[in-house]
């Protein structure tokens, strides 16, 4: 298996909970919290660990919310590289509302990151690159933090011979694009907007996507299009995989473990459309899952077994 990277610089505590009923200026009796370690590069980490595989986590983390993500990632036996900073790690809040089965996301805004914590960042993902292997940046970047520094990071990944996946939105997205990666996993909103072209319909998202793989910024473009299924854009081809019938209960980490099946397949050999199949396999685990957790080996191996191949 070829060596996989992860980097999430603005990692959070993930709280869950439910209540009967969200309602204004009451005091909500919550059933009993779940809290998970996660951040789009540490979900991508735990999903691949998950799956038999492993990967080396670089993650930052500050105050009591930081020891609190440490002691969550510990108990997951992930090997890890921690980047001390001064300010508190983030929370996040899921709340799922019992009598409408309607789900609300609270993200907080991550600690600012000093110019020095930041480059201490980048100076140990350099460090840490596996040759010929890949590196997944993924997640938000923290305030501090310069709109290029996952373009920094697919820099040196190319350095190293290395493959670097890049999730991300915005800015952030648009100079990982600018600067070329092997593979982004945008949204058709943010395909959109980094082509400044409004797109309505599936076929003019995968327009886009081919669009830019032929600008070479990027090898491979991925989008998930919900019940109809997902895209795989090429330079050659096309990939179309239906997703399987599932009971939706959250989809609260379905993209990283998306991201995290297909680098993880690729890592372990398996051809493209293989590990595209794998990817739409553990997104939709994922989305039977409660709240913040995420998928089950089981049930990602089963869904393989029962997709169909993806088609051209």
């Amino acid at each position: 298996m070829q060596p996989i990277l992860t980097l999430t610089l603005n990692p959070a505590v993930d709280i869950s909970t439910s209540t009967e009923r969200v309602v204004n200026e009451h005091k909500l009796r919550c059933s009993r919290s779940r809290l998970d370690p996660g951040g789009g590069g540490m979900n991508v980490a735990r999903v691949v660990q998950r799956l038999g595989g492993r990967a080396l986590a670089i993650y930052t983390a500050g105050g009591p919310t930081g020891e609190a993500y440490r002691r969550l990632v510990e108990v997951e036996r992930i090997p890890t590289l921690v980047v001390p900073i001064a300010g508190s790690t983030r929370e996040s809040f899921t709340v799922d509302e019992i009598a409408s089965g309607s789900q609300f996301r609270f993200v907080l805004q991550g600690p600012e990151l000093t110019d020095t914590e930041w480059r201490a960042c980048l100076a140990l993902v350099a460090d840490s690159i596996p040759e010929g292997g890949y590196v997944v940046a993924s997640g938000s970047l923290p305030p501090g933090v310069p709109d290029d520094f996952y373009a920094r990071v697919a820099r040196l990944a190319r350095e190293h011979d290395a493959r670097c996946i890049v999730d991300a939105c915005g800015a952030a997205l648009a100079a990982a694009l600018h600067e070329g990666v092997f593979m982004v996993k945008p949204s058709g909103r943010e395909l959109g907007e980094f082509l400044g072209a409004t797109l309505d319909s599936e076929q003019s998202k995968i327009e886009a996507a081919s669009t830019l793989v032929a600008q070479g910024a990027a090898e491979f473009v991925a989008l998930t299009l919900g019940g109809a299924g997902a895209v795989l854009a090429s330079a050659d081809r096309i990939l179309r995989q239906p997703v399987p019938r599932v009971s939706v209960q959250s989809t609260v980490g379905a993209g990283d473990s998306f991201l995290g099946a297909f680098v993880l397949r690729l890592a372990q050999g398996r051809d493209l459309a293989r590990a595209f199949q794998s990817a739409v396999a553990a997104g939709s685990a994922t989305a039977m899952t409660p709240a913040t957790e995420l998928c089950h080996r089981h049930d990602v191996e089963r869904l393989e077994e029962e997709l169909a191949h993806p088609v051209n």
